[in-house]
């Protein structure tokens, strides 16, 4: 498996762990708010993999050229 896949594999795993924290945050109505520090955390998370995929595979595509 290239580099390239492996980016590939891993943005389409963080944005679906970032947008599953999301739709948690949106659905959930919790009582307290240490209900919503682990989708919080998803979200936060999933963004931060996305970004860095990002550019990891930006940089692939810059070097193939």
């Amino acid at each position: 498996m290239n580099k390239k896949t492996k980016g590939l594999i891993g943005l389409i795993g963080s944005l679906i762990v970032c947008l599953f924290g999301v739709y948690r945050l949106i659905t959930e109505t919790p009582s307290t708010v240490s209900l919503l520090i682990i989708p919080i955390v998803f979200a936060v998370t999933g963004f931060i993999g996305v970004i860095g995929n990002l550019i990891t595979l930006k940089k692939l595509n810059k070097d193939a050229y």
